[in-house]
């Protein structure tokens, strides 16, 4: 039987009087992308932000790594947050540091007593898994939206995370740089033997790099399988206007 990374349970979470999420089940096998679609609002970041311990739900379980998040004190939760990597919708750089300084960045503050020349491998390692080993000198204003992605990932990578968190990682990007992100959270998944959840709107995203796809609408999942069973054979007329407007040659 498959083990499972993450495992949610009757989640639910609202922000005043408005309910985003409204008791959804979910869970990641280990070494699977799954992708996580849904129309901007639809909680799509509430449940990742609740994944790592940045928000909290009102009802349900969520447990990662066999861990239940909202129980653990914030050293265990540090530790867990370790072991996740979270790419941002705008890749997070420190715009004062150069490419090499960003990704020494988690190293010198979680790996104690690491020698400089093991941070060099380290950040070369990563450079070259994402193809950007010539940029290490450089300043993150120096580099395009899709190259500043992947310093994103590649800063997040240095860890050497279980489980990858992407969100929106094709926002904004032109199509065929769109196309490297997708290739590369492919390559990830196969070089780090990682777990993902893939947060977008983009079917093409989506169909890439997807083993298995869950539709949010109106706070719960609708549709889940993969990509043909959800667009193909669902019946909820919200999935049909979702792929309309995403249409794909």
């Amino acid at each position: 039987m498959q083990k499972k990374v993450i495992e949610v349970r009757g989640l639910k979470k609202s922000f005043g009087d408005l309910d985003v999420l409204k008791g959804v089940d979910l869970d990641l096998y280990d070494g699977e992308n799954l992708v996580v679609l849904g129309k901007s609002g639809s909680g799509k970041s509430v449940l990742i932000k609740i994944m790592v311990g940045l928000l909290t739900q009102d009802e349900g379980t969520l447990k990662v790594l066999g861990h239940e998040v909202s129980e653990m004190g914030s050293k265990a939760l540090n530790q867990l947050r370790l072991r996740i990597g979270f790419s941002f919708q705008a890749s997070a750089l420190y715009d004062s540091m150069t490419v090499r300084e960003n990704l020494e960045f988690p190293l010198v503050r979680n790996v104690k007593g690491i020698g400089k020349a093991e941070k060099d491998k380290l950040v070369e390692s990563v450079l070259e898994s994402v193809g950007l080993i010539q940029t290490i000198n450089q300043m993150p204003s120096e580099l395009s939206g899709g190259q500043r992605k992947r310093i994103g990932i590649a800063r997040t990578l240095i860890l050497k995370p279980a489980i990858m968190l992407y969100d929106e990682p094709t926002a904004g990007l032109d199509p065929i740089t769109c196309m490297d992100i997708n290739k590369l959270i492919n390559q990830v998944n196969e070089e780090y033997k990682t777990s993902s959840i893939i947060i977008t709107h983009d079917l093409t995203c989506a169909k890439v790099t997807g083993d298995r796809m869950a539709m949010l609408i109106d706070g719960v999942f609708s549709a889940e399988g993969e990509f043909e069973e959800v667009f193909k054979y669902s019946e909820d007329p919200s999935v049909k206007s979702f792929y309309d407007y995403n249409f794909i040659q």
